[in-house]
């Protein structure tokens, strides 16, 4: 189980936080945390590709900045 923080650029209120976990729950996931700039989520990396993590923040409307591996 891969558990990445995704850093997010554009999210200013709860609204954002709320477009990013909708898209983001399309997907093959768990959502530990969404907050205005980030994310956390696990994910299979066999199940999933990082790269749809990536389109999906980008579908909400906000730019992924990066993804940090966490323990």
């Amino acid at each position: 189980m891969n558990r990445e923080k995704i850093l997010i650029e554009g999210m200013s209120c709860e609204h954002c936080v709320m477009a990013v976990r909708k898209e983001l729950s399309k997907l093959e996931l768990k959502i530990n945390k969404v907050k205005i700039g980030e994310a956390e989520v696990e994910y299979d990396s066999s199940k999933l590709d990082s790269n749809k993590i990536k389109a999906a923040v980008e579908e909400a409307g906000y730019k992924f900045l990066s993804s940090e591996k966490l323990n």
